[in-house]
């Protein structure tokens, strides 16, 4: 069942939105050559619970650290390490909070020091893939519409979308109808109807779309090794069109 919410609940929600959307303002400054993961999930579990939220990953399903940080050819779900980012490393950092009971979520991919031209071929289309996901998402349009409109330009541009994991309905639970593909044919899917919440997040790979599970049973990898690239939003839909509640710029 698909939640509808109220414009109260979606402004408790955007809450949870400018809370995170700060967070990963901090972590721009903080990813470079030499840091850990581990660091940065230490940093962000200090971070929320200071500004009086939680992570909701933290815990959930036995996941077992406050952030997903993802190294290169990691897709999604990386575990926080102590090995340190070296120069030309691209990572994803992916967090949920959790503030008063309601929830926000979003994945950025950050370039460590300067990276090749290749990399920065990737963040770019996958940052400009979700945009354009997101114009999509508008009333009386199809979940389809949304993932027509990623898988299409994603492929125009040589990079092929991860299947596995896909957007879905967020509120009070991470996980919520409606599920949200990142391919597919346009005017499929549930009808985007005002007051609906959900996340946009491609996952892009240079290589293959194939992933792989590794034996942690939530880093997800890669078939051929190459490199991965995620951004993902929480955005809801209202009468004038997408409101993105984790936008990192005002």
């Amino acid at each position: 069942m698909i939640s509808i919410r109220t414009p109260e609940e979606i402004a408790l929600m955007h809450k949870a939105g400018k809370l995170l959307a700060a967070c990963h303002r901090e972590l721009r400054k903080r990813i470079r050559p030499g840091v850990t993961t581990w660091e940065i999930d230490q940093w962000v579990e200090n971070y929320l619970m200071q500004h009086g939220a939680t992570p909701e990953q933290k815990d959930y399903m036995g996941y077992p650290y406050a952030t997903c940080a993802s190294v290169n050819d990691e897709v999604c779900h990386g575990f926080p390490r102590k090995t340190p980012l070296a120069e030309g490393d691209i990572v994803t950092i992916d967090l949920v909070v959790n503030l008063n009971g309601w929830l926000a979520d979003s994945a950025w991919s950050y370039a460590v020091g300067k990276i090749s031209p290749e990399a920065q071929r990737l963040l770019k289309v996958t940052k400009e893939a979700l945009y354009r996901g997101i114009a999509k998402a508008r009333s009386g349009n199809r979940i389809g519409d949304i993932s027509h409109a990623i898988q299409t330009y994603a492929e125009s541009q040589g990079l092929s979308v991860v299947r596995p994991f896909i957007g879905h309905g967020i509120g009070k639970h991470i996980h919520e109808e409606p599920e949200v593909p990142h391919y597919g044919p346009p005017g499929q899917g549930p009808l985007i109807q005002e007051g609906m919440v959900f996340t946009i997040e491609p996952m892009l790979n240079l290589g293959s779309h194939h992933v792989r599970l590794m034996p942690d049973g939530w880093t997800a990898k890669t078939v051929d090794g190459s490199l991965s690239a995620q951004y993902e939003h929480t955005i809801a839909i209202m009468s004038e069109g997408p409101l993105i509640l984790t936008a990192q710029d005002e």
